[in-house]
């Protein structure tokens, strides 16, 4: 069975591709430039056959391989891994732990840079039975920096593949699984900043004054009440106020309060049904109290949407790669966002999670990403690579059909 083979060829490289996420785990670094891990890939795979090409906005590169028997219009697909890091420190102990401070790859983007390159060698040893095109998109900027944009943006990404695909590791999920769904995989995410204009004065001559603060707190509840009142009950809407900042001190009533939050949603109507109803909210709600708001919204990424068909080609790769048990449907979304969202808006293609909570152990327990403790069982890498590999040579073989 050729998975069966993949997942051999894997395990093999098992000690290239954990040192290489060690490597990179060690020098984590943030946002669209990240020349120190885009090197380490580079020096990994310097002795194989791939055309490389870069762009201006960021350090992030696509190396592309040439199947034996591609044709004029043989399949073309996609795999992406992401390779920043976040701004926090690191906590677990590890003898490779972050060696820059505030820094740490808490997410498994040094797990998912490593497993594309081992994709990368496991199919360039197999380049002369390909027939087909693969490209490896190293992507810096996945945290918010809309670093896949920036790629399509810089025409790295041209032509546009038949197919794409990408893994991202789950900590607190069951050791080698793979699982997915298809349709909304994960959240829009968007950003909003509402500012609620008074007039201050003295703390104990309120009725002298404009008071931003109730009416900022009364906009926090109304917020909540237009949530659950605005949409069904079975509609994923999620709107959160992080952060509120008003005053000085105790005894001034300040001019402004200003509240900040996010919006996650599973379409694109009630993406923009959210929008305006959220500007609606605060300006009505302020108006009540004798002050004025304002709202500010930053789109973040959009809803990552999987196709139908991917996924089911990702679930047979999975289960060659792990028997029966070795794939998983989720029943829901996850309300976190991905900005392989973009690839998946130009492209028909599937996001899949890998378990990697440590074999054996309570997985339900282990520490989720984004923990500064956050730990990764490295002998469920070769799965990962294997089945990166695995759905690139099942869509050039049999594209969506099977």
């Amino acid at each position: 069975m050729l998975t069966e083979n993949l997942l051999k060829s894997a395990d093999m490289l098992a000690p290239e591709i954990i040192a290489l996420r060690r490597a990179i785990h060690a020098e984590p670094e943030l946002g669209l430039h990240c020349p120190m891990t885009m090197a380490k890939v580079r020096e990994a795979l310097a002795d194989l056959p791939l055309e490389w090409r870069s762009g201006p906005s960021t350090t992030g590169e696509v190396a592309t391989l040439v199947g034996g028997k591609a044709g004029k219009d043989s399949p073309r697909v996609l795999l992406r891994g992401d390779m920043d890091a976040l701004p926090m420190d690191e906590k677990t102990g590890l003898e490779f732990a972050s060696t820059i401070t505030g820094r740490m790859h808490a997410c498994g983007h040094d797990t998912h840079t490593a497993m594309l390159a081992g994709a990368a060698r496991v199919l360039c040893d197999r380049r002369e039975e390909l027939g087909g095109t693969v490209d490896f998109m190293f992507q810096p900027g996945e945290e918010g920096h809309h670093g896949a944009r920036f790629m399509l943006d810089d025409g790295l990404i041209d032509p546009l593949p038949d197919a794409a695909f990408a893994l991202h590791i789950m900590p607190n999920a069951k050791f080698g699984v793979l699982a997915g769904r298809a349709g909304p995989l994960m959240a829009a995410a968007d950003q909003f900043t509402i500012t609620v204009k008074g007039r201050g004065g003295h703390a104990s001559m309120p009725h002298d004054c404009a008071d931003p603060v109730p009416a900022a707190a009364a906009i926090v509840s109304a917020i909540q009440a237009m949530v659950t009142r605005r949409f069904k009950a079975t509609n994923a809407v999620v709107v959160t106020v992080t952060r509120i900042e008003a005053g000085t001190t105790f005894n001034v009533i300040p001019d402004d309060a200003v509240l900040q939050g996010t919006i996650r949603t599973l379409s694109a109507e009630h993406r923009a049904k959210v929008h305006d109803l959220i500007a609606e909210t605060a300006t009505l709600t302020a108006k009540a109290h004798g002050v004025e708001a304002t709202c500010e919204i930053v789109q973040g990424f959009p809803v990552t949407l999987c196709d139908e068909r991917a996924v089911q080609l990702g679930a047979k790769v999975a289960r060659e790669i792990g028997g029966r048990d070795g794939w998983r449907d989720l029943a829901d979304p996850i309300m976190g966002a991905e900005d392989f969202s973009y690839l998946l808006e130009k492209v028909p293609g599937a996001m899949f999670f890998l378990g990697v909570a440590p074999e054996g152990d309570d997985w339900s327990a282990c520490c989720a990403i984004h923990s500064p403790r956050m730990h990764v069982d490295e002998s469920a890498l070769p799965r990962g690579v294997a089945m990166l590999a695995g759905c690139a040579i099942e869509f050039i073989d049999n594209g969506f059909a099977s």
